[in-house]
């Protein structure tokens, strides 16, 4: 979940900021702050909005060694005064004379045809100034593949072309640079900081800002979701006179969306900008926006301003920046596949171990289509256990029981994952498995049915195996029961497990314990869910524990 707010200030003046979870946005007068508010009221560390755990939480003041200090004229929300709030759509903040309306969005989820729902950057100031008189395009292949123009067939260089061929030179020698250089980096902040300090040598830009745009696990770029990763001015003036600038919208959903660089000048002539104050009241002349693009993506954009109303960029610095976020544009590209690959890579191992490997596949695929975390849902629970082990680990070396349980768990686990289980985990010479998440569907009963089945005949195959090796042979008893059962990941911050918890699951554990060597019990939930697709015996109802009435009890035969 991200946020838009909408502020307002005293003097009229109107821009957006993006806030994104997991991290703390400051808001007052300092300059250092996130949203900074030129508010005569406002305190200079005024509040600040805490983003972790998926929500957005408005907090008076700042916390200074540890605590927290409060604001002196207040943090309002809807008009009321509060020390914290949890913000959702349609809150409006006051603080002192500035309005802040919210609006929150799930990224990436909504139209970007739709004004209203289309994600903004996280952590922008933005305007929807329209664009400039005068405006210089370049294609992606243009900017992946530019090449000059200059004819070499004349014997004698004109002094234009000396000049031209000296300043292309200049621009390769950075490049050249900028190659070697990206070469030996392998971070993404890094990069785009290299980017930046590499617009400033090559072209007179007053201020230079990288925003790579949010992808989903699988690599899809999710549209107009850029955020701020470097940013630079060319000195502290430029830096003070800049604090309140915004970036065009209008410019870089063009950039993104038609994967073109624009050079737009001429802004301060052009009636179209009258008002806005992101170039007039600034004094922004002229503005180049670059593709962060390669051939299968746009990662973002290089975005470059000058503020002296009297010089402009040129063609030529138009070609210098695209260059320039072509180039890092290949690293990023680079950077992100291999975390993406190294974190499918962990999932992999990770999931594999108790999840079967088409849910493995469709988690790394689509993670947003499984609801992990705490979710209610109906599941069969099965448990199995060796009986008689505690005899049997008493007369046999450590070693050897181990390799006995090793040997027993893989035969059982292969069994679960054939019939589209999930490993809930090993519990002493037990197992617990899932048949239901983290993907439900109305066959989960009968292939937990199947699974137990499947696991009964196995055990004769893996006796006749384990007897040349002087083992005894080994029975187990299996209890199952369908109901609703909270799963998700479950534990600390530190350590967690994907399980499941709740009265389905005791109850799918006692039913297991009553289970006799050879047998399999299940209730009347799961008898019914799996559609009478077995004959089942129907046994004395069992009283169990923390329940006033007889559970009604099967016995699954073993055909």
């Amino acid at each position: 979940m991200n946020a838009i707010l909408t502020i307002t200030q005293p003097d009229g003046h109107v821009f957006e900021y993006g806030a994104v979870p997991n991290r703390v946005h400051s808001i007052g007068r300092a300059k250092d702050n996130d949203i900074v508010l030129n508010d005569r009221r406002v305190s200079r560390k005024h509040a600040y909005i805490d983003g972790s755990g998926g929500i957005f939480v408005l907090h008076d003041g700042h916390v200074e060694n540890g605590q927290a200090v409060r604001s002196v004229n207040h943090v309002f929300v809807n008009g009321t005064p509060r020390l914290e709030a949890e913000l959702k759509t349609g809150d409006t903040i006051t603080i002192g004379e500035t309005q802040i309306a919210v609006r929150l969005f799930s990224a990436g989820a909504a139209d970007t045809n739709d004004r209203t729902a289309a994600p903004i950057s996280a952590g922008i100031r933005y305007d929807d100034a329209p664009f400039g008189h005068t405006m210089m395009e370049m294609t992606a292949n243009e900017i992946i593949g530019k090449r000059s123009n200059m004819s070499v067939d004349n014997g004698v260089a004109t002094p234009d072309e000396i000049k031209d061929l000296r300043r292309k030179a200049r621009s390769l020698e950075l490049l050249y640079e900028m190659s070697r250089t990206l070469g030996r980096v392998f971070d993404l902040q890094e990069i785009c900081n290299i980017a930046t300090d590499l617009v400033f040598r090559g072209t007179p830009a007053d201020r230079a800002i990288a925003l790579l745009a949010d992808e989903t696990p699988d690599g899809r770029i999710l549209d107009f979701s850029l955020y701020q990763i470097a940013a630079k001015t060319r000195d502290a003036r430029i830096e003070k006179l800049t604090s309140d600038l915004t970036v065009s919208r209008t410019i870089t959903e063009k950039v993104m969306r038609d994967k073109v660089a624009i050079l737009s000048q001429d802004a301060v002539s052009d009636a179209q900008f009258h008002g806005a104050a992101s170039i007039v009241s600034q004094g922004v002349r002229s503005t180049i926006c670059a593709p962060l693009i390669t051939e299968s993506n746009v990662h973002g954009v290089i975005y470059a301003d000058r503020l002296d109303p009297f010089a402009t960029f040129t063609q030529d610095h138009l070609e210098m920046i695209s260059a320039v976020a072509a180039q890092a544009a290949i690293t990023i590209e680079t950077i992100r596949a291999h975390d993406r690959l190294a974190r499918e890579e962990v999932a992999r191992a990770n999931y594999g171990r108790f999840m079967p490997e088409y849910v493995v596949r469709q988690l790394l695929d689509d993670p947003s289509s499984f609801r992990l975390g705490g979710i209610d849902q109906t599941i069969t629970v099965l448990f199995a256990d060796i009986r008689g082990f505690t005899s049997i680990s008493e007369h046999e070396d450590p070693e050897r029981v181990v390799a006995l349980l090793n040997r027993y768990f893989s035969a059982m686990t292969e069994i679960i994952f054939a019939h589209g289980g999930t490993l809930d985990k090993y519990i002493g010479d037990g197992l617990m498995a899932l048949f239901g998440a983290p993907t439900a569907s109305p066959a989960d009963a009968a292939n937990a049915l199947k699974a137990a089945v499947a696991m009964q005949k196995a055990i004769p195959q893996l006796n006749a195996e384990l007897a040349p090796e002087g083992y005894p042979s080994i029975r187990v008893g299996i209890g199952l029961h369908t109901g609703v059962a909270t799963v998700g990941y479950i534990g600390s911050d530190r350590r967690s497990e994907y399980t499941a918890i709740g009265d389905t699951v005791n109850l799918a554990s006692r039913l297991e314990s009553n289970a006799a060597g050879g047998e399999i019990l299940l209730t009347d939930a799961t008898a019914k869910a799996a559609g009478g697709l077995f004959p089942l015996k129907r046994r004395e109802p069992l009283m169990v524990k923390n329940r006033t009435t007889p559970v009604e009890l099967f016995e699954l035969g073993i055909v």
